[in-house]
């Protein structure tokens, strides 16, 4: 069901920034491995799933510190906790990854535009710049996008602006003429900051996080995306 709160002309975005981990991708299980690889490393008790799941959306640093809870005052435990989820998801980033059911032809329709004129897209996640850059062409994504940018291509992460700002400056857009997509109050608060509107899915990994942090639409799936964009 979309949920609108806010309306938007469809034929005015010109730009469409979509966040990647719960909004394009299904990358839960290959996170939460590599998570509690981590966490057996620094000889720490594994976390369930679903914990781990919902500590996913401001980056690496936050998403170790979270997880370790009460530990995460030590800071050499953090980093060596880092480190090691850092390198062993970058081995195993793609073991069980995939994109969302109906992302493709949703991606097609809303670059097809609703006026005759091709949209840009990119991305803009919190996770590095390198699994996100190689799981987006791996999947079959690269041709979507014309930037995909990660948590380490500015000086700041979402919810900051910054990254936002790059991309509709590099595209010729104004706030008014873009859309932030994404599944968390992350990605909804990186679109209030940079001027732009917003749109979430429900289907990610952190629903819970929009009931205080609205977005201008809600959707449950990417069909659903599409009819709202495109």
């Amino acid at each position: 069901m979309i949920r609108t709160r806010r309306a938007f002309d469809p034929q005015a975005i010109r730009l469409v920034i979509f966040d990647l981990d719960g909004t394009l991708i299904d990358s839960r299980l290959d996170l939460v491995r590599s998570v509690n690889a981590a966490l057996r490393h620094i000889g720490r008790q594994e976390l369930p799933d679903g914990v781990i799941a919902s500590h996913v959306g401001d980056g690496a640093p936050i998403l170790i510190q979270r997880c370790l809870g009460a530990g995460a005052g030590d800071q050499e435990l953090v980093q060596r906790g880092l480190q090691f989820f850092l390198s062993y998801y970058r081995e195993h980033k793609l073991d069980h990854t995939r994109v969302y059911r109906g992302v493709k032809a949703a991606l097609r329709a809303i670059q097809r535009g609703s006026n005759g004129t091709p949209r840009k897209m990119a991305v803009l996640s919190n996770k590095p710049v390198g699994p996100s850059r190689a799981i987006v062409e791996a999947l079959g994504l690269g041709g979507f996008f014309t930037q995909v940018y990660g948590g380490n291509s500015f000086t700041t992460k979402k919810p900051d602006p910054q990254g936002a700002r790059k991309v509709m400056e590099e595209n010729g857009v104004q706030p008014q003429e873009a859309a932030m997509v994404g599944d968390s109050h992350v990605d909804v608060e990186t679109g209030r900051n940079a001027g732009m509107w917003t749109v979430a899915v429900s289907y990610g990994f952190a629903p819970h996080t929009l009931q205080p942090t609205p977005p201008d639409v809600l959707v449950d799936s990417p069909h659903e995306l599409a009819q709202v964009l495109a």
